[in-house]
């Protein structure tokens, strides 16, 4: 197999992904199972590297969102997609409130915890920062060039007669009706505020309808009201003219206090602490427990508030006193106070050409062909999808055939993030109505995703789907789909391993690897993992998986320490791997350790990194690089090469991040590949491009900061992974 390397370049845009040749010996795979080990001769406990000071993991997260945000400061990338890319970091940056940024919080009130409160301001510094850079694009780049495309945002200041007429008569006819403004008073105390929900807090002269001097009011907006509206193209020729929600109220405000004088105003969104609170171990049903907690999730503790820049400090005080927060979690944002609104824009708009050319995955004809049963396929040779370069529609159609084939008995499944509408779900549901025996292993606890999680289980319980929801105190995050068919007296199994989620939506737009197989020892494993989850039996020693929290996170650090022996001992000693974080301390130390024993380490992290490289004597032999491009990096595989002989390397693929949660407290698989053809095609596709990749690539430094590979804006004849991928498939 060709070793994955950093050193050789590739043919412009990547028209080739092999491997050219490398100093280091490559050696063809053999597909016999990997030879044991000698626990005494071939594994080194890792030495452990105290000095490595490790980087700021919510540090880390910021710093991924700053290159997101490059994305939108991009001059090749097209200018709707540009405005994409700011809604993402503004609904990236909401979770991370909602989610890091308490946990942070929490962290710091609790002694001994070793997160101090210089830690928090910090880690507040920087949002900030990040926050003031996000607008300073959406003013100053993104929106000027979109108007000099014809798509514009209208405030009322640049509204003519005509427009302002026609927004009044909007706002008379769709928004005035559904508003009640809350004057505040002992009998009308400030009104409960929903989790990122858009509000007024307006400050008035005058006195009510009593005679008071009540001078606040808070008028809350429904959700129920769009929050862009674009005008008729008949008032804007040659245009296309957006007006925001909150631009249509504020130039009405006044007539929603009569007799009053509005003195000033501001926009106001509260970010809370949005992470569930359910005890497991003191709960009689998950279910209903998490349904019960659903309702109270909009109002946890408030961690930010959004006004905008124009705020006058009296309102902004009264707001944070109102919410409990200190002046460091004021966000004064130059513009609407929640950008993710604007994905409204980017689907009104009619541009194609300031959109991402439009990419319909492939369907693999040459090994996958339409003719025959998905099933026969599989039976004769293992099937390797990478998405969204290829369509995910493979799967849904194994699991329709499954569906409708009456020699299948049974259907095994864990749910993750499959999303509201999942024609997956749907076929479960029928297979059931069939009479097959459907297992589904539904994660009640996929953050954000819950609502969407707890109706699917009860729509599949409705018609005698067995419905478990995994283990108590660990979330179910592996990804398995299991099928029984009977074929003569033999009872055979086809299994679907993931490195992502069951949601056709979102497999074009991750990368992912999805694995189609007979093997009888991966399915008999994938069979046992789904026995666990359902029985809460223990777990028989796997033949082929690796299964978190029993045995990856250890096998992960044996595997290490085999590259740390032969690197010391002056053998090949290579470790190339990819996936979305690294935060666990154990298999940084081992990382560390391997570097120091002279082991050449390359590491495509795409989000969260706490490992800094080139720290001489600790990391130096270890490159850490992020891809951020069109697709979102989702694809975890790892490679090992610990010797010279045929059965000293290793790649496996793995439903599992490097973080500590991902190996303690979750279920995850990882499982090797045998075939050496697949093994050299992921490889070529999975791990080679992103090594080379000179557009969308960027660089950690041991200080923590990222640079871009190719700081000048990328040329034509500089290489993009997921172009390539592309333009292969």
């Amino acid at each position: 197999m060709s070793v994955p390397t950093s050193a050789a370049p590739l043919a412009p845009h990547c028209e080739a992904l092999l491997l050219p040749p490398t100093p280091t010996p490559t050696h063809t795979a053999s597909a016999a199972p990997e030879r044991p080990a000698s626990p005494a001769q071939d594994f080194v406990e890792p030495t452990p590297a105290p000095r490595l000071r490790l980087l700021s993991r919510e540090g880390s997260i910021l710093a991924f969102n700053r290159r997101v945000l490059a994305q939108a400061q991009r001059p090749d990338v097209p200018l709707l997609e540009r405005l994409r890319y700011l809604c993402i970091v503004s609904s990236n940056m909401d979770e991370f409130f909602e989610v890091r940024f308490a946990d942070t919080l929490e962290a710091a009130r609790r002694p001994g915890s070793g997160t101090t409160s210089s830690d928090v301001g910090d880690i507040a510094a920087a949002a900030h920062a990040l926050v003031d850079e996000h607008y300073h694009v959406f003013n100053h780049e993104v929106m000027p060039a979109l108007a000099g495309r014809g798509i514009v945002i209208l405030n009322h200041a640049d509204r003519d007669a005509e427009q302002r007429r026609w927004v009044a008569q909007f706002f008379h006819r769709e928004v005035q009706p559904l508003l009640v403004p809350i004057g505040l008073d002992p009998a009308h105390p400030f009104p409960q505020v929903a989790n990122k929900s858009l509000n007024f807090i307006v400050q008035l002269s005058g006195v009510d309808a009593f005679g008071r001097e009540n001078s606040i009011a808070i008028v809350k907006v429904p959700r129920v009201l769009p929050r862009v509206i674009r005008l008729p193209d008949r008032l804007a020729p040659g245009r296309q003219a957006f007006v925001l929600l909150t631009s249509v109220i504020r130039a009405h405000l006044e007539e929603l206090f009569p007799s009053r004088i509005v003195e000033a105003f501001s926009q106001f969104r509260v970010t809370r602490d949005s992470d569930m609170d359910v005890d497991e171990d003191d709960v009689t049903n998950l279910r209903q427990a998490l349904r019960s907690e659903l309702s109270t999730r909009h109002f946890g503790k408030a961690v930010r508030m959004e006004v905008v820049a124009s705020c006058p400090p009296v309102l902004s005080d009264f707001l944070c006193t109102q919410f409990d927060l200190p002046e460091a979690a004021l966000y004064r944002v130059n513009g609407p106070v929640n950008l993710v609104r604007l994905n409204t824009l980017i689907d009104l708009a009619h541009a194609p050409a300031l959109r991402f050319a439009p990419h319909e995955p492939a369907w693999p004809n040459l090994r996958v062909p339409r003719t025959r049963p998905l099933i026969e396929t599989i039976a004769e040779r293992d099937i390797l999808l990478h998405h969204p370069f290829e369509s995910f529609e493979v799967v849904v159609q194994f699991l329709r055939e499954a569906v409708e084939d009456p020699q299948v008995l049974a259907i095994k499944q864990t749910i993750y993030r499959t999303g509201s509408e999942s024609v997956l779900m749907e076929l479960l549901l029928e297979a059931a109505r069939r009479g097959k025996e459907v297992l589904a292993v539904v994660e009640l606890k996929a953050r954000f995703d819950e609502e969407a999680n707890i109706n699917w289980a009860e729509r599949l319980e409705a018609v005698g789907v067995q419905v478990v929801y995994g283990i108590v105190g660990l979330k179910t995050h592996a990804k398995l789909l299991l099928v029984t068919r009977k074929e003569g007296r033999r009872l055979v199994r086809y299994a679907h391993l993931s490195t992502g989620n069951y949601n056709p939506k979102t497999a074009r737009l991750y990368t992912d690897v999805g694995y189609l197989t007979a093997d009888p020892d991966l399915t008999a494993d994938a069979d046992a993992v789904l026995q666990h989850l359902a029985s809460l039996n223990p777990l028989a020693p796997p033949r082929q998986l690796l299964v978190a929290p029993f045995n990856l996170h250890a096998k992960w650090v044996e595997l290490i320490g085999r590259v740390a022996q032969a690197a010391a001992a002056g053998r090949p000693a290579r470790i190339v791997a990819k996936f979305n974080a690294l935060t666990d301390p154990d298999l940084i130390a081992a990382l560390a350790a391997a570097s120091q024993a002279g082991a050449q380490i390359d590491l495509i992290v795409r989000g969260a990194c706490m490992l800094p490289p080139g720290v001489p004597g600790l990391s130096e032999h270890i490159r850490v690089r992020s891809v951020v491009g069109r697709f979102l990096e989702h694809t975890r595989v790892i490679y090992l090469r610990w010797g010279e002989r045929e059965p000293d390397e290793a790649l496996y693929l793995s439903s599992a991040d490097w973080m500590s949660r991902n190996m303690q407290r979750r279920i995850e698989i990882a499982w090797p590949l045998r075939d050496p053809a697949l093994r050299q095609r992921v490889i070529d596709e999975c791990l080679v491009p992103y090594l080379h990749d000179r557009r969308d690539a960027w660089e950690l430094d041991a200080e923590g900061h990222y640079q871009p590979v190719t700081p000048a804006p990328a040329g034509p004849s500089d290489l993009s992974a997921q172009g390539a991928l592309m333009r292969r498939f």
